[in-house]
């Protein structure tokens, strides 16, 4: 009898413990589980149509028009090193892969001075530092011309980089305050018309100034020091505009109001942004993706010269206008793209994100087929093609970003863009394309480089479009959260706690330690953190 007796209390002990597991795992589930609001409560969703003049009038034309000039000043600085590119080579005895290179490595000093700048831009008037940052940008563009050697080369290509990094994490952010939610995606479609307005004027002026100047050997240099004028005069214009408030259409759109003290608030370190981040699958995926195509986005224009040189036989003039047409369809395809972005974006956010991976698809595509032929009306069509689809494709990036990660995050979200495009794909892309390009010809290394990158990474921007709707979300309980700490605040001052964490997650790479963690501290409180080795006290400390 005691026998049985003991085995039924064991059964029951086990019984107990298995229904204790199993609540506690349907526990965390709950706690755990992704909230997707409706779409009536998703900012810009669901949303009536505005006009893109009604949307202008709101924001003003300034900032949209200064960010445009600044975007085609720059492209001409690009297109000069592709253009000129053989004639640079000429004079500095250099081959494709240093020149490649060098192009690449200035890419990555742009990339690394672009989270500084975000933490800048946190901090200070964001239209001061992009002020600042573009007139050293010019300085360095005016030096690329004097150069001797490429050790010099390299230092005007990183100089130009430092200070064109500053664009990547404020432009965008400055777009996404100052310009309504409902025509923002037409807004960066416009801001974006200065790549392919660069492209198509910038060969002709960078290749006729040459020409002008005497079609000589050293006659290239001439073409740096002209491009340098426009961008000092940017440089007031730009720290002239008027500062947007961060978030303002967010929190119109969630809260029917701004936050009181939204100004007031510390900026966010960027440890805890980046680990928040991490929580933005859509946007995961997005870098992601597009660090994929960086392979492919940043050797494809300075290795297309080098085709129409080598292959070809073509000068300066003839690659820069032949370049230039390749941008065309791009300045009917960007607005296009923003239009039909805004309208998706209002039906399903989702929708909007799938069409730039299909975008990115297509690009890949196009350049493939391009590149294949010998004739070069049909290189040029197809890679027009390819060009129109990546401009337009790029049109979805910044209303994506600007809808997923709070207003708070934004300068710290464009600035990893650059990261994945430049140091993850750009860099090493240049590199791989330029070590092709030497030992079986360009042709041969962009159709190696090209269709694997742009087919991942449209296929990782397409799987991370199902994310955007729970990321929205994410935005909104933040703000409605917020809106409830002020209401706190107000109506009880002296119970507002000096530390306050809501929903901390941390994870070591797969493994996540902390779920969801809530705590305050009031004023005057002492707290205790218990726990056995191992259950995460000193992980939550250092979070």
């Amino acid at each position: 009898m005691e026998e049985a007796s003991t085995s039924n209390d064991a059964a029951s002990i086990s019984a107990t413990i298995l229904e204790e597991e199993e609540a506690r795992k349907a526990a965390l589930e709950e706690a755990t589980a992704e909230t997707i609001l409706p779409d009536d409560l998703l900012p810009g969703v669901g949303d009536e149509e505005m006009s893109f003049k009604e949307g202008v009038q709101k924001g003003g034309v300034s900032m949209a028009l200064v960010l445009l000039l600044l975007s085609i000043v720059e492209e001409f600085d690009r297109v000069a090193i592709t253009v000129l590119g053989p004639d640079i080579q000429e004079t500095l005895n250099i081959s494709d892969t240093m020149l490649l290179g060098l192009g690449s490595f200035g890419g990555v000093v742009l990339v690394l001075s672009t989270i500084p700048f975000a933490w800048l831009a946190d901090r200070y008037r964001r239209v001061g530092v992009l002020s600042i940052a573009t007139g050293l940008w010019a300085g360095l563009v005016a030096f690329t011309g004097a150069v001797q050697n490429a050790f010099q080369l390299a230092i005007g290509r990183a100089g130009t980089g430092l200070g064109a990094g500053a664009k990547i994490p404020i432009s965008p952010s400055l777009i996404a305050d100052q310009y309504p939610i409902a025509i923002r995606a037409r807004i960066f479609a416009a801001e974006a018309l200065g790549r392919p307005v660069g492209q198509v004027i910038g060969p002709f002026i960078a290749g006729g100034i040459v020409l002008l100047a005497g079609d000589g050997p050293e006659d290239w240099r001439i073409a740096f020091y002209l491009f340098s004028i426009p961008a000092l005069i940017l440089v007031v214009a730009i720290f002239l505009l008027k500062e947007p408030v961060r978030g303002a259409y967010e929190q119109d759109a969630v809260l029917g109001g701004k936050l009181e003290k939204a100004e007031e608030e510390p900026p966010v370190r960027l440890s805890s942004a980046f680990q928040r981040l991490k929580n933005v699958r859509s946007f995961y995926y997005l870098v992601v993706g597009i660090g994929v195509l960086g392979f492919a986005l940043v050797a494809v224009p300075t290795t297309m010269s080098l085709l129409l040189e080598e292959y070809y036989g073509y000068g300066a003039f003839k690659r820069g206008w032949l370049i230039s047409i390749s941008w065309a369809a791009a300045l009917i395809a960007i607005p296009i793209a923003g239009k039909i972005g805004d309208k998706l974006f209002r039906q399903d956010p989702r929708k909007a994100l799938w069409l730039m991976g299909l975008l990115v698809t297509f690009y890949g595509i196009f350049v493939t087929i391009g590149v294949r032929f010998s004739n070069i009306i049909l290189l040029i069509v197809f890679y027009t093609l390819g060009n129109a689809c990546q401009g337009a494709a790029f049109t979805q990036m910044g209303p994506t970003l600007s809808a997923v990660v709070p207003y708070r995050m934004r300068a710290q979200a464009f600035s990893l863009v650059g990261v994945y495009i430049f140091l993850m794909g750009g860099f090493f892309g240049g590199i791989l394309t330029g070590a092709f390009s030497d030992a079986y010809g360009e042709r041969t290394a962009l159709t190696i480089v090209v269709p694997p990158a742009a087919l991942l990474g449209g296929v990782l921007i397409m799987y991370g479009s199902r994310f955007m709707k729970r990321d929205i979300s994410l935005v909104v309980e933040e703000l409605l959260n917020e809106q409830e700490e002020e209401r706190r605040a107000r109506e009880n001052p002296d119970q507002v706690p000096v530390l306050q964490v809501q929903n901390m997650n941390v994870s070591y790479g797969n493994l996540q330690v902390l779920f969801d963690v809530d705590l305050e501290i009031r004023r005057g409180e002492t707290l205790a953190l218990l726990g056995t080795n191992g259950a995460g006290k000193s992980t939550a400390l250092k979070a």
